[in-house]
């Protein structure tokens, strides 16, 4: 048992204090709020389609699921995917520093390969599942669906504690133009261009963004990064339609600090690119018979470089990634009465890997990699309802992956509405991960191992939710409780010649999600979570200090949550706030390591409250014969709050950033 730090108890105090006064600034936006209208309430159905892989209401899915929509966090200033994953209950989004460190995602406890991300369909995981979110922005996102617990039944690998998907907005109706800039602390500067519209059949939406700041650090600290997309969507009567989308980003990130967080260094920087295609077709054969075909191309290359800092010196080093996804996915689903959907599928996919590195200096070295590997899938789900009242889904998966051979997977899920407006729900699965291409191949001074076994968890989750005051509040609770198996560790006592890499590791994750949505007028929304994870190292393997039997797993709090409201100060200006408290958790502490085993220790990180205000004052508003001009604002860590989310790399203080929007068309 770790004993609070004094730091850590003052950074609880203040906390409190900071979320106490957020909370009266939060009240008093909803009262300055218009007043509500009659009909007001009444709410269109909300559909959802990453649960179940079909357009589903979200009262028949037994999953957790929440939907982030993507216009109202750009109109409270978010433009990352990061951002705002961090207003999701279960989720903690941990950045190595500031704007551009690498963004890891720990979805429910798990590891932060565990969650698939998916852009329109197709994963933008490595082979493996890492995902760096440190690039992905909001920039013509249409929602943001998040999926908590077990996936694999539909998704494969790597969706393990859940699924993000991003979906790219459609065009349609009046053809609208967009341009907005912001400029403000740490050199910060944003831009971005935006199209939507279409006429008939086709609709058609594009968007283009550039990001340049600086970091924390007086020199060689700076991340620029630009973003591309489009979508083309034709919908060929009542019976077919097809999409297409794009997205590409590029960013560069320049840092000094070692792996300890110590700046050392004058001139490295890591630098990578991504493309992502998708061809989504769905045609209906028949009145009860829908075929659908997914294909889709992912591309990334990531580059870490450190040259030599003066003439004098020679060590150095080049390190050069580059993965590739090449997948296809068939499925039809077949309505086989009123309310129940068979859906059968079969999924085939081609995973590429390449890495180079070499060292310069003293002891020059180098080693390359190239390997692939092919998986096959074939996978069904029935979604049935019983009666009025009850929705049961059931599915399973068997995978044939040339890694490590075939695996079935399978789950299940029970929904119960026994009153108007109250959801009793649970679910119960089993989901698993591939190696990584190092683990099962090797590279540089490591040995892989070809017989890895997936990592694997079972799930379970039992959750409730509550329609009041007409359907102006919900709230909501859910249980869940994880099992983690055969996690793969690196070791180097082993025999020379002999495999790195092994299944030996163990963790166990439960815990409950708290979280509120209100409406208190026309206009504004409040929303609320809190969540109370606890982790647990159930074997710690060949490492002791990162897996220690009994001990939390790394970065992730057992207290988070936060509070978010949206709404109309006056007829053309909205505003925004949202108030994020991250408790303790452990890291460790690489610079502290022991001097004997030179194992790093365990420290702990305090809690911390961090709290972002945004909005815009529309000048002149938009219409088809002129265009409309709106200033915005956006702050960021309100109160200058001092934190780190990895031990030692330090986030951006207060940033204040300043602009304004055109637009032409409706």
């Amino acid at each position: 048992m770790i004993a609070a730090h004094p730091q850590t108890r003052r950074s609880a105090r203040t906390c409190v204090t900071r979320v106490a006064l957020c909370g009266a600034a939060l009240a008093c936006l909803a009262r300055t709020a218009p007043a509500q209208e009659p009909g007001d309430t009444v709410r269109l159905r909300e559909i959802v389609v990453t649960a179940t892989r079909l357009p589903t209401p979200r009262e028949h899915v037994a999953s957790a699921v929440t939907v982030l929509d993507g216009g109202a966090l750009r109109a409270r200033g978010v433009t990352r995917v990061l951002e705002a994953l961090r207003e999701v209950p279960g989720i903690a989004v941990v950045q190595s520093g500031s704007l551009g460190g690498v963004a890891s995602l720990f979805l429910r406890g798990g590891e932060s390969d565990f969650v698939r991300v998916l852009v329109d369909g197709v994963p933008v995981n490595q082979p493996g599942g890492a995902v760096n979110l440190a690039d992905l922005s909001l920039d013509n996102v249409d929602r943001i669906e998040i999926v908590r617990g077990p996936a694999s039944v539909l998704y494969g690998s790597d969706a393990v504690t859940g699924v993000v998907q991003i979906f790219t907005r459609r065009g349609g109706g009046a053809a609208a133009l967009q341009a907005a800039a912001r400029a403000g602390s740490y050199g910060t500067r944003v831009g971005e261009v935006s199209f939507a519209g279409g006429r008939g059949p086709l609709g058609v939406s594009a968007g283009v963004s550039r990001v340049t700041a600086g970091g924390v650090y007086p020199t060689n600290n700076g991340y620029e990064s630009w973003t591309a997309s489009a979508l083309a969507r034709l919908v060929a009567g009542a019976r077919g339609e097809a999409q297409v989308s794009v997205r590409h980003q590029d960013g560069r990130y320049r840092f000094p600090t070692d792996f300890t967080g110590f700046p050392s260094d004058s001139n490295q920087f890591t630098a990578g690119r991504a493309t992502t295609v998708s061809l989504e077709a769905g045609r209906w054969v028949s009145s009860r018979v829908e075929a659908r075909l997914l294909a889709g191309w992912h591309e990334a290359r990531d580059r870490a470089e450190n040259a030599p800092d003066s003439p004098a010196e020679t060590d150095g080093f080049t390190n050069r990634t580059r993965f590739r996804r090449l997948a296809a996915d068939a499925r039809v689903n077949v309505r086989t009465a009123a309310r129940v959907t068979l859906t059968a599928g079969a999924a085939l996919e081609e995973e590429a890997f390449h890495n180079a590195i070499a060292f310069t200096g003293d002891f020059p070295a180098s080693d390359t990699v190239a390997v692939s590997r092919t998986n096959r899938a074939a996978y069904a789900q029935l979604m049935a309802g019983l009666g009025e009242r009850i929705t049961l889904t059931a599915g399973s998966r068997y995978e044939d992956n040339q890694a490590f051979g075939s695996y079935a997977t399978w789950r299940a899920g029970l929904v119960v509405r026994p009153a108007a407006g109250t959801r009793l729900r649970t679910s119960a699965g089993t989901s698993f991960k591939e190696p990584t291409f190092f683990e099962n191949f090797g590279g540089g001074f490591a040995t892989g191992n070809r017989r890895l076994d997936p990592e694997r968890s079972t799930s379970f989750d039992l959750g409730v939710e509550q329609a009041l005051g007409g359907g102006r509040a919900t709230i909501g609770a859910t249980y869940f409780d994880q099992r983690f198996r055969n996690l793969i560790q690196y070791t180097f006592a082993v025999v020379p010649g002999t495999p790195n890499y092994r299944n030996v590791a163990g963790a166990n994750a439960l815990g409950v999600e708290l979280e509120g949505r209100v409406f208190p007028a026309r206009g504004t929304t409040l929303t609320a979570r809190y969540t109370w994870l606890r982790t647990a190292v159930a074997d710690s393997g060949v490492d002791g200090s990162t897996f220690a039997v009994g001990r939390p797993l790394l970065r992730r709090p057992a207290h988070s949550g936060g509070v978010a409201v949206d709404g109309h100060l006056a007829a053309r200006a909205t505003a925004g706030i949202s108030v994020l408290v991250v408790g303790a958790r452990e890291d460790l502490d690489f610079r502290n390591a022991d001097p004997v085993s030179f194992a790093p220790r365990r420290a702990v990180l305090p809690a911390y409250a961090r709290v972002d205000v945004g909005g815009e004052l529309e000048l002149t508003p938009s219409a088809l014969a002129r265009p409309g001009f709106a200033l915005t604002l956006r702050v960021e860590n309100l109160f200058a709050a001092r934190y780190s989310e990895v031990l030692y790399f330090p986030a951006r203080g207060r940033t204040v950033l300043v602009g304004a929007r055109a637009t032409t068309g409706r």
